[in-house]
């Protein structure tokens, strides 16, 4: 049992030297600045108070540095998960009994746990597949779609409105119908925190934006008193340490709890293994998925039982741990105490931060989910992935974001069924002077076999396929002339058949067997030929038509061909050899 599950403890700080200290301290204090404004900011997409950020940097990333496998990935609030969290709060509040009181820290504590555990179930069954379940055209799209929720989410905190509609257009309409209760002041100092953003990412400060933009809005707010002006600020933060506590669930729908908690570890683990593989292959560092599951699923426990939020690796933490030369976990224990001491000494400060200046660091995150770049690969590489794409991030705007993650499940399901349910199909023949066969479409020196057809599949055969192979193959037949006496399917591209599937191939026998045509296999795998065995269609297509190879059975054939030519009977032409490639012209990769 040890084995397979292989807790990684400790593996963070594997390797860890003397020589290693300074950059890693110095890595976990840029983390920890780089960390403080986001921490602060992203519990606003959930309408959670700004000190559960503080909590989930703090508890999550120490969790991680214990039991993660990774030396330098950070974990961390993430703006894609918080845009599912405050979709998955939203559906449990409203399954919520009216007269039952609504405590929306307990709700994302409770999402936060279920995320772990189901991270550890994932890990004890080695699901870490799922990692790779939404292809990342699919992601793309969906990320750019809840970008759009997330800026439309700041139009309140930008303009001082109170908006209460949903939706992509009606909280612009309910805002026109409010402009005259918009605080301008409000207004102008988010647009200019927001070009103090793309100023600094433009120019490549070494201070990054965020950071500039915490301390620039803080100083201004404390000598121009923004909350006496009408601006919004933070207000207290509690201080000290988070309490530990499990909480309780007797009063939330488990079912809603259960499904918010799925769509949440699906969007998490998927972004987060992205953003682990992109940091592994610059790094050179091998990813686990299922070790990875461990990491990230105690360091969603640990925020969850310190009254915060589900978390995610992430990205813009990870980046400043590499860029320092941080090399070990250390420099996440270390950015973990310091956001400690903020709790302590940075009270005051963070008490008159302007709520504007938080919404243009969620603005400029969200527009940095919008991955355009990208979009124009995929649209360059393949025209139906960038329409699921597409698809995706309709539905993460049209129907919200839970809804939105089950069209992305539903898209990457139908995108996987629509390449499997059209297998491609070659004809083959054989090169004067070479070995092997050769695809007819492709070789045009490759020649038929005359009396003999040869067939191969690309792809398997299940029971959502079989109508379109079924046809493919009477088509083929219909095209051959009557001196065609042999059509071998060659296997070696069938990875799977179904019961359905060897139906199929049994009727096909039966009807080729009417117009004159002995079916054979070559190249069977072993999981299929047991399939067809049991199902009885070898022993209805005869032992001896059942071959090793395709050059086991070319010999069977040019044997039976002799033996026929002995005994005063003909062997195909050149003729049933030239219908042959015209038959496999309609269709090949």
């Amino acid at each position: 049992m040890a084995r397979s599950f292989d807790l990684p403890v400790f593996r963070g700080f594997a390797g860890l030297r003397a020589s290693w200290l300074a950059t890693d301290v110095s890595a976990g204090l840029s983390i920890a600045a780089v960390g403080l404004p986001s921490a602060i900011a992203y519990p606003a997409i959930a309408g959670l108070p700004p000190e559960t950020g503080l909590y989930a940097s703090i508890a999550s990333v120490i969790a991680y540095a214990v039991f993660g496998p990774s030396r330098r990935l950070i974990v961390g609030p993430d703006a894609a998960t918080m845009t599912v969290l405050a979709a998955a709060m939203t559906a449990i509040i409203a399954s919520t009994p009216a007269t039952e009181p609504v405590d929306r820290i307990s709700i994302a504590a409770i999402l936060a746990i279920g995320v772990g555990v189901l991270c550890l179930i994932a890990r004890l069954l080695r699901l870490g597949m799922l990692a790779t379940f939404l292809s990342r055209p699919i992601l793309v799209g969906f990320f750019a779609g809840i970008s759009l929720s997330i800026l439309i989410g700041q139009i309140g905190r930008i303009t001082g409105v109170s908006i209460k509609s949903d939706g992509l257009i009606a909280p612009f309409v309910e805002l026109a119908s409010k402009s005259a209760s918009i605080h301008w002041p409000s207004v102008l100092l988010a647009v200019g925190m927001f070009a103090v953003l793309q100023a600094a990412r433009a120019t490549r400060l070494p201070v990054p934006g965020p950071v500039i933009v915490v301390v620039a809005s803080v100083f201004l707010s404390a000598i121009f008193d923004f909350k006496g002006r009408g601006i919004a600020v933070v207000g207290d933060i509690p201080t000290g340490f988070p309490n530990f506590a499990i909480p309780s669930l007797s009063t939330f729908p488990v079912d809603q709890l259960l499904f918010g908690s799925a769509a949440v570890f699906l969007v998490s683990f998927g972004a987060g293994i992205v953003t682990a593989r992109s940091f592994g292959a610059r790094l050179g560092d091998d990813v686990d998925p299922n070790q990875e599951l461990i990491g990230l699923g105690s360091a969603n426990i640990a925020a969850g039982l310190c009254g915060s939020f589900p978390v995610s690796m992430s990205d813009s933490r990870t980046a400043i741990n590499v860029s320092i030369g941080g090399r070990s976990q250390l420099a996440g224990i270390v950015s973990a105490t310091a956001l400690i001491a903020s709790l302590f000494f940075l009270n005051d400060a963070l008490r008159v931060l302007p709520i504007p200046a938080l919404a243009a660091i969620l603005t400029a995150a969200a527009i940095s989910l919008i991955d355009v770049p990208e979009l124009r690969q995929v649209w360059r590489i393949s025209r139906m992935e960038f329409v699921f794409a597409l698809i995706t991030m309709w539905g993460a705007i049209s129907f919200g974001v839970l809804n939105g993650v089950v069209i992305a499940i539903g898209a990457t399901l139908v995108y996987v069924l629509r390449k499997m349910m059209f297998p491609r199909d070659a004809l083959l023949g054989r090169i004067a002077g070479r070995d092997g066969f050769y695809k007819l479409h492709r070789f045009q020196q490759a020649e038929p076999v005359p009396g003999l057809t040869i067939c191969l599949i690309e792809g398997s055969l299940l029971f959502f396929n079989v109508d379109h192979v079924r046809k493919r193959l009477h088509e083929i037949a219909e095209r051959l002339s009557p001196g065609s006496r042999w059509f071998v399917l060659d296997a070696a591209a069938i990875a799977q058949i179904d019961s359905t599937s060897a139906a199929m191939i049994d009727e096909i026998r039966e009807d080729f067997a009417e117009q004159g045509i002995v079916l054979g296999i070559a190249e069977l795998h072993a999981e299929a030929k047991d399939l067809l065995d049991r199902a009885g269609v070898l022993a209805r297509v005869g032992r001896s038509m059942i071959f090793e190879d395709l050059d086991d059975a070319l010999r069977a054939f040019q044997s039976q061909e002799i033996n026929e030519i002995i005994n005063g009977g003909t062997g195909g032409g050149r003729e049933t050899a030239e219908r042959v490639r015209e038959a496999g012209n309609e269709q090949g990769p």
